[in-house]
């Protein structure tokens, strides 16, 4: 039987470990380009952060949106690009999804323009059209 490589998840990051993942968001997100570095770790501070560490150096990171009674919203799932393929986004889904305090939330949601096929494999389904609404400004981190 073939032994699992992926390293474990954490959520106990260290700052250092947060501005390592808000370089990678800041800087090759489409999603939260620029963010600035302030508003990300505020983010953090009131999500659900988890972590996945290979030979001490970061190499994923996902963070939960939540009210920890019925609903999560999983976001700022990102792997270092020389890691990956290598399990840590699944990984991190899965830490998420079985985490202690969320493991029995009624709804989850996220959204993704192109992994759709990793969380597919974690039960996520494409959610109804005519009944997910959003408000999204794609310009609030584009200096002005």
């Amino acid at each position: 039987m073939a032994q699992d490589t992926t390293p474990p998840v954490c959520t106990d990051l260290t700052d250092e470990e947060l501005k390592t993942a808000w370089r990678w968001i800041h800087e090759s997100s489409y999603w939260a380009a620029n963010i600035p570095w302030e508003t990300f770790l505020r983010a953090c501070r009131h999500s659900v952060c988890f972590g996945v560490r290979d030979e001490g150096r970061l190499i994923g990171f996902a963070r939960v949106v939540t009210d920890h009674a019925t609903f999560a919203w999983l976001c700022d799932v990102m792997v270092d690009e020389a890691a990956r393929g290598r399990g840590a986004g699944k990984a991190l889904v899965a830490a998420a999804l079985g985490h202690p305090g969320l493991s029995a939330l009624r709804r989850w949601g996220l959204a993704t323009a192109d992994a759709h096929g990793l969380y597919a494999q974690s039960g996520f389904v494409q959610a109804d059209p005519t009944r997910h609404m959003e408000r999204v400004d794609r310009d609030a981190y584009r200096p002005r």
